[in-house]
């Protein structure tokens, strides 16, 4: 019965998953999602009370996604400046292909909030942390180089540098909702961005 539980779940998310890809945001709802698992709304519900508790169990694989992308963007770079724009380059690539699913992971979880109350995967800030640990971390150890004693101040850097990809994309999300587009196109803004970073480092 346990595996079959998990398996309704984890079915339940990559539905959920699949309409958000191919209908964006507006259209994840539990009624969508039960037409496809050709189950009850109620049996969604069950996994899943509230959007906010699906939304905290789809949140951590895109977290780790986003982490992976971070750890092989600067995995070969060597020079801080390259470490820098590898990887603005690629969490900006990363959220700007897919808005909808930057609004789930970082807009979402401000107007929702994280706290699941549901049956079905939730998320632990514990976990958050082990993620967020490598995401920062990768650009960190690249930052520092072989001043070890430097970490702490790498480490602010990074979550520095990720915060300022985030509020680019931010300004392209609320762009696309809005339909006005920028000035700029996102590969100069992201080239501007990433001149901005490196121009002391």
């Amino acid at each position: 019965m346990a595996l079959q539980a998990t398996d309704t779940s984890q079915q339940i998310l990559s539905i959920a998953r699949a309409i958000l890809a191919a209908d964006g945001l507006g259209a994840v709802s539990f009624d969508a999602i039960a037409r496809r698992l050709g189950r009850s709304k109620q049996a969604v519900l069950y996994w899943y009370p509230t959007k906010r508790d699906l939304l905290a169990a789809m949140f951590l694989p895109w977290l780790e996604a986003e982490a992976r992308t971070a750890e092989e963007a600067v995995a070969n770079v060597v020079a801080k400046p390259e470490a820098i724009a590898a990887f603005v380059r690629a969490i900006a690539r990363f959220h700007l292909d897919d808005l909808d699913r930057f609004r789930m992971m970082y807009l979402a979880p401000q107007t929702t909030g994280m706290r699941s109350t549901g049956r079905g995967a939730s998320v632990t800030g514990e976990e958050v942390y082990q993620v967020t640990g490598r995401l920062y971390g990768a650009l960190a150890r690249q930052l520092c180089g072989n001043d070890h004693s430097n970490g702490d101040a790498a480490r602010k850097q990074a979550v520095a540098i990720h915060s300022a990809v985030l509020g680019l994309v931010l300004m392209f999300a609320l762009s696309d909702a809005l339909r006005d587009p920028l000035k700029h196109d996102a590969a100069d803004l992201v080239e501007a961005l990433i001149d901005s970073l490196t121009h002391n480092a």
